[in-house]
């Protein structure tokens, strides 16, 4: 499979022309990846546009691609959100890495009550920021046409207030209802919380599912933090007909 590279502008070259890569997606193309004169590679803009082309120059400097084809994918519909708590080394990390290339389409960090991590304004910069870079690289290594979005750090509350509008799936080891059960057919979006690893507080469940959320289970075992929302986004995917 071609390597994928990102613009952070949107790409609206099309057959014929020529799109450049520049600064630090040039050096990794050139550098790191190694790509040569010849080449075929997949330029994107990460909102929907993929085009494919042929290398016809190569330096740590600038890449310059022929463009042999455009193609133009919509948006998913429903959206899938990941609302991950934060965790303490880098286990949430990889759930984010997971998630984009599962098919996430917007990533919450979400301060739990029981997150051993806590942000504060200049943390939650960084940590934004982190996450962003993560998602970015993940996005390029599953080719995806759309990356996810990661929004600022949200409380319970601001949870809650999305299951007036959207399907709210709780993880709960002790959920009476499984995740499975769930029909997410007619979603406009639906929301997994993943709480972090002393898990979800009784207080934050009562007030998720007051508002409207489900508290679902996965299985019989209690998974990590870092594994929960991958596996109950393949789940997702598999009762949207994704996979």
């Amino acid at each position: 499979m071609a390597l994928h590279f990102l613009l952070d502008a949107p790409v609206t070259a099309q057959p014929g022309d020529d799109v450049h890569l520049t600064g630090s997606e040039a050096h990794h193309a050139a550098a790191v990846r190694r790509v040569r004169v010849g080449e075929t590679v997949t330029v994107g803009d990460g909102r929907g546009v993929v085009v494919t082309g042929e290398c016809i120059s190569v330096s740590p400097r600038e890449v310059v691609v022929q463009i042999q084809r455009r193609r133009e994918e919509k948006a998913a519909a429903p959206r899938l959100v990941l609302a991950q708590a934060l965790a303490k080394g880098d286990r949430d990390e990889l759930a984010v890495q997971a998630a984009t290339e599962l098919g996430v389409d917007e990533i919450l960090p979400w301060q739990a009550a029981r997150s051993v991590s806590r942000w504060d304004a200049a943390k939650a910069a960084k940590g934004v920021a982190r996450w962003s870079a993560i998602v970015r690289e993940a996005a390029k290594q599953a080719h995806r046409a759309w990356v996810p979005s990661v929004a600022d750090p949200v409380k319970t509350k601001d949870l809650a207030a999305r299951a007036a509008a959207s399907v709210v799936l709780v993880l709960d080891p002790d959920a009476e209802t499984a995740l499975t059960d769930i029909d997410v057919a007619d979603a406009r979006e639906i929301v997994v919380v993943v709480g972090p690893e002393g898990g979800i507080t009784d207080a934050e469940v009562a007030e998720l599912t007051e508002a409207g959320a489900a508290a679902v289970r996965l299985g019989s075992t209690v998974l990590r933090t870092s594994t929960a929302g991958p596996a109950a986004l393949s789940v997702v995917n598999v009762r949207l007909g994704r996979w």
